[in-house]
């Protein structure tokens, strides 16, 4: 199927044609590693995990995929220097090497992205590379000579500033993202990585050294300036080294949209002198916590590993974010959470009554056997594949295939169609990551468990719905979630 994405450069659906032939090459903006990444963060990598997914399975691409490790920044800075008295008595750091303390302190927060993104259902194996900041130091600095020989670019206060003013006399600034034109000052300069969207001014390249960070040497128009890159440059040099430019799709949540990846084009086209960075730029929405902006002082910042705490599935979080198109704005709730939990759940324990029908018997291809499955049954499939190949509508395509199951009687299947099936629902499991089509796995449930159970089931039978629901939070308290059908119960370990 053809591949529609939003691109946030020409702001419309369009749809998408690869660059290259042998593949599509996507470049997403990884995480700063001075803290674990908040939930908010997970739903930018779970969203362009997905967009690769749709490229694959429904539309039929390979993909080069590379997304960053930013290992060097302000903040990284910051909180490195603050814990360095535990860092380097942990790892036998000399106090006055601030690249080993740097390195140790993000190699730690590295490691705990990656076990986050495993855990939310992001193959590692799917990225062509991950590449650290720091490790194409020399690719950045190259380009930063390219932009000040071609008269974009000036030595101040021994750090190098990009320079907005000369840009736009032959290129546009603020194609991503709509400026405040009011607010810009020619001649302004900002050294910190992340600032205000309406300060339109000149931003830093490479920063000079300062007391007791770490830093680069660095000769350019004749002149020493040892000091470290700005945050903007590690982007476009490293899109360039690893993918080539232009790149098919660039991806990232939409509070990059500004400084960050308009910096990223400007200083592309302004050193590479290619006319686009990439050709689709896609951003996906913010994240809220039950109806409010994610902060530490309103006490619902929220990480993975305080989701783990309270029992929840990585993989049912990953499944709910999904209930929402990436590109509108997210209200996480533990009720909606819940909600995609048990839907998540349905559709698997479809998948392993099917295979029980199925018996391993094969198909020559999608749908080969139809004749115990009503026709009107596979429009829903195909109504999903096309909702996923429309700028990666999942909350439809789950509509549908959640209508699929409810239309098709197992018990009715022969062991062809079943298999037919089953082809069918590895095709979009190879996209939203959340069954597995391993045999299912007996589960034993506790004596005091299942008396439980009993005497719920009863008091549902005698309609006493209080004592029904305080059973029910007592079985919760328990570790065990009761899914009510229509003549019994079953029982699942939360």
């Amino acid at each position: 199927m053809t591949i529609k994405l939003y691109n946030t450069l020409t702001r419309e659906v369009e749809p998408l044609t690869p660059l290259r032939k042998e593949y599509v090459a996507m470049y997403s903006c990884g995480p700063t590693v001075y803290n674990y990444v908040h939930i908010g963060n997970l739903r930018a990598f779970i969203t362009t995990d997905v967009i690769q997914r749709v490229l694959k399975a429904i539309g039929g691409y390979d993909v080069r995929w590379v997304m960053n490790i930013t290992n060097i920044d302000d903040k990284i800075i910051r909180d490195a220097t603050a814990g360095s008295a535990a860092w380097l008595e942990e790892m036998g750091i000399p106090s006055s090497d601030a690249k080993q303390n740097l390195r140790a302190f993000t190699r730690f927060y590295e490691d705990e992205f990656l076990k986050d993104i495993v855990s939310v259902g992001l193959d590692i194996n799917h990225f062509y590379k991950m590449p650290r900041a720091t490790e194409y130091i020399g690719e950045m600095q190259e380009l930063i000579r390219a932009i000040t020989q071609n008269k974009l670019a000036y030595i101040s206060d021994r750090s190098v500033y990009f320079d907005v003013t000369a840009y736009e006399k032959s290129h546009a600034y603020g194609r991503l993202f709509q400026i405040d034109r009011e607010n810009f000052r020619e001649g302004v300069r900002i050294d910190a990585d992340e600032y205000d969207r309406e300060s339109v001014s000149d931003f830093a390249l490479w920063k000079g050294k300062k007391p007791g960070e770490p830093f680069w040497e660095f000769e350019i128009e004749g002149q020493q300036l040892p000091g470290r890159p700005g945050w903007h440059i590690e982007c476009s040099a490293m899109s360039h080294a690893l993918l080539g430019l232009p790149i098919d799709v660039h991806t990232g949540g939409v509070d990059l949209r500004f400084p960050h990846h308009e910096d990223e084009l400007a200083q592309c086209c302004g050193g590479y002198g290619v006319k686009e960075q990439a050709s689709f730029w896609v951003h996906n929405e913010h994240l809220e916590v039950e109806g409010k902006k994610m902060s530490k002082s309103l006490g619902n910042f929220l990480t993975l590993r305080d989701l783990v705490k309270q029992g929840i599935d990585p993989i049912d979080f990953r499944f709910a974010l999904l209930f929402a198109h990436y590109r509108s704005k997210l209200n996480f709730t533990f009720e909606s959470l819940k909600a995609a939990s048990a839907s998540r759940k349905r559709i698997q324990e479809f998948i392993w009554d099917v295979m029980s029908v199925s018996d391993g018997a094969s198909t020559d291809g999608m749908i080969s056997e139809r004749e115990s499955v009503p026709a009107a049954s596979f429009q829903y499939l195909i109504k999903a594949a096309e909702a996923l190949a429309d700028d990666v509508h999942t909350p439809r395509a789950l509509a549908e295939l959640n209508t699929f199951v409810g239309s098709v009687s197992v018990g009715e299947l022969s062991a062809h169609s079943a298999s037919a099936i089953l082809n069918e629902l590895k095709i979009f499991n190879d996209v939203f990551g959340a069954w597995t089509f391993s045999p299912r796995t007996a589960i034993e449930v506790p004596a005091e468990i299942v008396l439980l159970a009993e005497k719920r089931w009863e008091a549902r039978k005698m309609k006493n719905w209080s004592e029904s629901d305080r059973l029910r939070d007592e079985i919760a308290n328990r570790g065990w979630t009761v899914m009510d059908g229509k003549d019994s119960y079953e029982l699942e370990p939360r």
